[in-house]
């Protein structure tokens, strides 16, 4: 099969692989969809918890090719996503529902070969149905999950406002989520018009460059401050600012992945006065499922999020459209 792999950071290669055989709990599962993340960035330049060479990718979509002889709930032709989150449902986190933090974690395109093949492995229980969605669309499924947890840690009121830093596909995700929430006003900021263009198709109560977006102007959509200031930028220039647009008792969350070795300066003053909340939420935490229902009943829109599709064979384009596009937003590629 084809496989685009990872050899080292900075390193691309496009290589034949033989298609794995299911163990007894498997599917194999022949993708037709696979999206580029930000966490395949950082696996191109060696800042993620990876080792080389890998098949990175784990936002998929595709049709089950093959079951394990253990395997009940799937067979041959079933349109499939997949958790690409395997915990090992013993350690001390997964017995207390924490499996995002389990301590034996893998990742499908992290520590085992991931997505961006003709073929992947997963265990039946991450293996969820799609229905007739598109095989694009469900091919989101993975993102809007993680936000969903998130949304199940911030825990937004009804008549919340809330500010959200980056109006990419996680940014414009994260919009939509919130006022699913209930939150009646999302003010976006960003450097890219195209980007705050769809944010406002989309819903977005206001869409601001991030020129515009200086402390007076952003007082003038919430006087005393946002409920909740969410950044999905993963740069810690714009984490340090978030927690002066927060109003008393708001919540700060951190959402984007800014590099591991990164600093912020942030008054602990600042917190402690305003009785404010700093929460950071990682990958999905079973919620799936949700994910799946906000994108059948169409509370959440993604196809204005595709910007790019191509195939596997320019798999280091895509990385390059991902990371250094600004106009980009979701790159996808087409296989099989």
């Amino acid at each position: 099969m084809k496989a685009a792999q990872i050899t080292a950071p900075k390193q691309t290669a496009l290589t034949e692989l033989e298609v794995p055989t299911p163990g007894d709990d498997d599917v194999l599962i022949r993708v037709r969809r696979a999206g580029i993340c930000g966490t395949d960035i950082h696996i191109l330049h060696g800042t993620y918890q990876a080792t080389y060479p890998l098949t990175p990718g784990h936002e998929i979509s595709g049709e089950v090719a093959a079951v394990g002889q253990a395997v009940r709930r799937f067979q041959v032709g079933d349109r499939v996503t997949a958790d690409p989150n395997i915990a090992c449902n013993r350690c001390e986190n997964c017995q207390r529902n924490e499996p995002n933090q389990c301590l034996n974690w893998q990742g499908m395109g992290v520590t085992r070969p991931g997505g961006f093949a003709e073929y992947v492995l997963a265990p039946e229980g991450n293996v969820y149905p799609i229905g007739e969605q598109s095989f694009e669309v469900a091919a989101f499924i993975e993102p809007l999950a993680c936000v969903v947890w998130g949304i199940h840690v911030v825990k937004p009121r009804l008549g919340d406002r809330a500010l959200v830093f980056g109006a990419g596909p996680m940014g414009c995700l994260l919009m939509q989520t919130l006022k699913t929430a209930g939150v009646t006003e999302v003010v976006m900021v960003d450097k890219v018009e195209r980007r705050l263009e769809i944010a406002r198709r989309l819903g977005a109560s206001h869409a601001l460059h991030a020129d515009e977006a200086d402390e007076k102007t952003l007082a003038g959509f919430a006087p005393l401050g946002f409920d909740i200031v969410t950044d999905a930028t993963g740069i810690p220039a714009v984490v340090e600012q978030s927690v002066r647009y927060a109003r008393a008792r708001g919540k700060v969350w951190l959402f984007g992945v800014c590099p591991p070795e990164s600093k912020v300066a942030i008054s602990p003053f600042d917190i402690f006065r305003k009785d404010l909340s700093l929460y950071g939420t990682y990958a999905v935490n079973r919620t799936f499922n949700e994910s799946i229902a906000l994108l059948e009943s169409g509370a959440v829109q993604v196809e204005p999020l595709l910007s790019h599709t191509l195939p596997l064979e320019e798999f280091h384009e895509g990385l390059r459209l991902a990371e250094r596009d600004p106009e980009r937003m979701k790159v996808q590629f087409a296989i099989s």
